[in-house]
């Protein structure tokens, strides 16, 4: 319930998407509905709590705007959440929530700021020292808040003689929580995963969000543009039970352990989605969907059986999880896309990043795919240890042999969380000045060297690459033919953007 007319919690997805796409994010980026505000928020009403969820990013708020939203609350606690809509977006989130903690301190909210997230996880120490935030968060999030939560209502009971004795010990009980004692900061262990995400962590809570806000990327809507407003995306699964060098997603649960929601329990949600809100557009934001067939089989059946039938849904795989005889059922649930983490052309860039899978094996999923009547996203990754100007050429030209209908197209980043972050620090690796250099499309990204070539000759690489590849005319021509001349027009006045970067390359590139 609600604390003398306040909220127990406010939680703020931080905005800055415009320092993070440039251009870009004005119209083809998605806006997604963010996860994990969804699961703490659900976690914490279930408790009888009061909460409130603040999508600045969604709504387009300044960090003024932002910090007078949660002022008009009068919460007890604020928490920043900084996950991001994929592992890697965790760390350029820092840049808008810095900003937005910035602007909540000058307001004087009053209330302390926790932040929470996988970059936070990666970096706890770290992001208590630099970030104006009282407390951070390693781990999850929702047993630190609830802890939190329950250590400023305790210290509120007390006087002012017993205060100081109480925040330590109730501070000192909350696990995962990053303070100050003494002017050292204390790191308390991490409390453990929570096993029952279905009870506690269903995120059930789309009632708390601006709904009529959210969009799909240009692409997933290809043929169909009416369809990217409402969109949603969800969970069936937490973590990765693999350990790529360059992905971070396990930072905040310390551990690769695979969690899934119950089959029935994802089937209801989306019946909810598109039955209550009208979305029909959904992504399923699990770093990896397509890996155990029982879970995947049975989410399929279930949307079946419930006849949503004008669904338009995306999801990851890995070459190695996708099987042939699954696809028919994947496309009669509403499947029209499936991203695959191809990453490199040359073998032996792929088995020093842990994708041990032969370029035959990509070539054969990706057609089987196709066949099924479901369009592929290609992920490529540009500057992975070891590539050198031929191997970056073979992704290129291993890309434009699939000629996928959609791919993104990456620079290897050395994410906090990861181990190449680890590596680059053992090694002395130069790594970014600022969070913001840490995203892809940013003005000052600033990608890893690889030994062989430095950064700035990696990203000039890989703008010119996106460029060859989405005005190449095979791919035009495809695309035409598989979603009509709208798609094609789209792609085109994509392109035409060229993304503003302060690293100049040493040398053009000119794949």
């Amino acid at each position: 319930m609600d604390r003398d007319g306040g909220m127990d919690l406010v939680l703020l997805n931080p905005g800055g998407r415009e320092a993070v796409y440039q251009d870009l994010g004005a119209s083809l980026s998605a806006v997604e509905p963010p996860l994990w505000c969804r699961l703490i928020a659900g976690h914490v009403r279930d408790r009888g709590l009061s909460v409130a969820i603040l999508d600045s990013e969604a709504e387009q708020w300044g960090p003024e705007r932002a910090a007078a939203e949660v002022a008009a609350l009068h919460p007890r606690l604020v928490a920043v959440v900084v996950f991001g809509h994929q592992p890697s977006a965790s760390t350029q989130s820092m840049v808008g929530a810095r900003a937005a903690c910035r602007a909540m301190k000058a307001a004087g909210i009053g209330a302390p700021l926790l932040i929470v997230g996988g970059h936070v996880s990666a970096l706890p120490e770290r992001t208590l020292r630099e970030e104006p935030v009282d407390f951070a968060c390693m781990g999850e999030g929702p047993a630190t808040v609830m802890g939190l939560l329950a250590a400023l209502e305790d210290l509120d009971r007390h006087g002012d003689d017993e205060a100081a004795q109480s925040a330590e010990l109730g501070l000192a009980g909350v696990p995962g929580l990053v303070w100050w004692r003494d002017g050292a900061v204390v790191v308390n262990p991490s409390a453990p995963l929570i096993a029952d995400l279905d009870q506690d962590l269903h995120g059930d809570v789309w009632d708390l969000l601006p709904m009529d806000r959210y969009r799909a990327h240009n692409w997933h809507c290809f043929g169909a543009p009416e369809m990217r407003q409402p969109y949603a995306s969800i969970h069936t699964s937490l973590g990765c039970p693999y350990t790529c060098t360059f992905c971070c997603i396990n930072a905040p649960f310390g551990t690769n352990r695979y969690r899934m929601r119950r089959p029935s329990a994802v089937v209801d949600e989306i019946r909810k989605l598109h039955d209550h809100y009208g979305v029909r557009a959904i992504k399923i934001i699990d770093e990896m969907f397509i890996l155990n067939e029982r879970h995947v089989r049975e989410i399929c059946e279930g949307i079946v059986a419930a006849q949503l039938d004008d669904l338009n849904i995306w999801a990851y795989a890995r070459v190695d999880t996708v099987r042939p005889d699954m696809l028919p059922l994947l496309r009669s649930a509403g499947f029209r896309w499936l991203a695959l983490g191809i990453e490199a052309g040359s073998a032996r860039v792929r088995d020093g990043v842990g994708k041990g899978v032969g370029q035959d094996d990509i070539l054969a999923t990706v057609r089987a795919i196709q066949k099924a009547g479901i369009a592929v996203l290609g992920n490529f990754i540009f500057g992975l240890p070891g590539d050198d100007l031929d191997s970056m050429a073979r992704t290129l030209d291993l890309a434009r042999d699939l000629n996928c209908e959609f791919v993104n197209f990456y620079s290897a980043m050395a994410y906090p969380g990861s181990r190449l972050f680890e590596q680059a620090g053992r090694d002395g690796v130069a790594l970014p000045d600022s969070w913001s250099g840490y995203a892809q499309h940013s003005r000052d990204c600033l990608p890893l060297a690889t030994g062989k070539v430095d950064g700035a000759t990696v990203l000039r690489f890989r703008d010119d690459a996106f460029h060859a590849y989405f005005e190449g005319k095979r791919y035009l021509d495809m695309l035409t033919q598989r979603f009509g001349w709208e798609a094609r027009s789209a792609v085109e006045a994509m392109t035409k953007t060229r993304l503003r970067r302060d690293l100049l390359a040493q040398a053009p590139v000119a794949p």
